[in-house]
């Protein structure tokens, strides 16, 4: 039998087999931080039959005391054996839908957001919208910065392999882990900061690349504690470094066959590739709190650091906010869309599902894509960025919450329940931050003032 049952019965007999005591139950909550209750291999048949109840009162983002009772459905297409737990009494998996006690899609459930925006892909005839997202992070030697910042483990740089990159051990478990889990791994390397490191997955439909990318970030937390080290996939841990990015790779198929594709074009994009990047540069602005979504990503997304914040898209240029790679004859299927704004600590439902929603809108109204701009925009004068009509991303979450709070495409996509929680929750982030007297505040001015 595969190690990768996902058929109720094939699960119990797997279960059953290899002596699996333990089944957790994962699930997101509104800010993507992964969720989880276990039950006894012995409850199976009920959790399959009836889903297991729980009290999502105190989930983030979900329903207060009074409507609390929620019922997480397990996804058996999902099941996976946890690598970094004991071999012997072993522990599983299974992504949840979460539902009412009615049984209707619990509308605070961020899986479910994404599931509805598939189905409007699939209302347009789209059968796949994949997604290949490349998350970066660090591996620091604890979770407390020690004056002020945090320990680095090594002073590697981009693609280095030496001794200095203390952290292929645990990456290449890390990578075995997840292989194990059943993500296909396309390549690892030392990222472009010190101690910093990137995993990138093969490509794969939107619903299952989200769950990958819960996984993912687990995983990669879990094999550092092994090594005593803390893995954080926080958008900018140190000053002066490069931040964290999720440069993220899209592309919709129609019966088998890349519908960004065009042989006859010049840029090799169909006219719906062409509109599904301008509904993402059009619409920018106001997802970006959901792409970018904390205080501190904002401090990844400022010139000069290989973060986009100019809403253009182009071929090889890198200082802009959607990339398309060159095309490769033979290659006609790798046609794509790589969004480059995007940081890892988001939530993946919601950022695919907005991201989805946004080039959808492109493509049925038919939006117009601008010239590709092969400038290094960080280069052009703020003048000259108006004068070709190039917009900014937001500059602080304050700013970026406000634009998200009058998205109607927004709305729309996460439904009354999640906007409105999303909007407050985030709101509440920012003023929490803007009311901080900083060090840095202290060090300038109260010597001097």
């Amino acid at each position: 039998m595969a190690d990768h049952p996902n058929t109720p019965e094939d699960i119990k007999s797997f279960v059953e087999d290899r002596d699996i005591r333990f089944i957790r139950l994962w699930f997101t909550d509104i800010l993507g931080q992964l969720k989880s209750f276990s039950i006894n291999a012995e409850e199976l048949d009920d959790a399959f039959e009836g889903g297991m109840g729980f009290d999502g009162s105190s989930i983030t983002g979900f329903n207060a005391i009074e409507e609390s009772d929620m019922i997480a459905m397990p996804d058996p297409s999902t099941f996976a054996v946890l690598p970094w737990r004991p071999e012997d009494k072993g522990v599983a998996r299974m992504f949840c839908d979460v539902v009412t006690p009615d049984r209707e899609p619990y509308e605070g459930d961020p899986r479910h957001v994404l599931r509805r925006a598939l189905e409007r892909a699939e209302q347009m005839g789209f059968d796949r919208f994949y997604v290949g997202p490349e998350l970066e992070y660090f591996y620091f030697r604890n979770a407390k910065a020690q004056n002020g910042a945090p320990e680095i483990l090594d002073e590697g740089g981009y693609f280095d392999l030496t001794a200095l990159d203390a952290g292929s051990d645990v990456r290449r478990e890390t990578v075995l882990a997840l292989e194990q889990l059943g993500i296909h791994v396309e390549y690892t390397h030392h990222e472009v900061g010190p101690s910093q490191h990137e995993i990138d997955m093969r490509y794969a439909n939107g619903l299952e690349m989200a769950d990958h990318t819960m996984t993912y970030r687990i995983t990669v937390k879990e094999y550092a504690m092994k090594y005593g080290w803390h893995a954080t996939f926080m958008p900018k841990p140190l000053f002066g470094e490069n931040g964290s990015g999720m440069h993220t790779h899209q592309s919709l198929f129609k019966d088998g066959r890349n519908a960004f594709y065009d042989a006859n074009d010049q840029y090799y994009l169909s006219d719906t590739g062409k509109a599904f990047i301008a509904g993402q540069l059009k619409h920018a602005r106001e997802i970006t709190s959901v792409f970018a979504q904390w205080v501190n990503s904002y401090k990844r997304l400022v010139p000069g650091y290989e973060a986009p914040v100019y809403c253009a898209w182009s071929r090889r240029n890198r200082s802009a906010l959607v990339r398309v790679p060159l095309y490769h004859p033979g290659k006609e299927q790798a046609t794509r869309a790589e969004i480059r704004c995007p940081d890892p600590a988001c939530n993946p439902y919601l950022t695919f599902a907005v991201l989805l929603a946004a080039g959808l809108e492109g493509v049925e109204k038919g939006y117009e894509l601008p010239d590709p701009m092969e400038k290094n925009l960080y280069h052009i004068s703020p003048e000259e960025r108006k004068r070709l009509g190039i917009e900014q991303l937001p500059e602080t979450l304050g700013e970026a919450i406000e634009l998200t709070a009058e998205s109607e495409l927004v709305l729309r996509t996460f439904g009354e329940h999640i906007f409105n929680r999303y909007v407050e929750i985030k709101r509440q982030e920012w003023e929490d931050y803007r009311v901080q007297v900083t060090q840095w505040e202290l060090d300038r001015y109260l010597s001097i003032l």
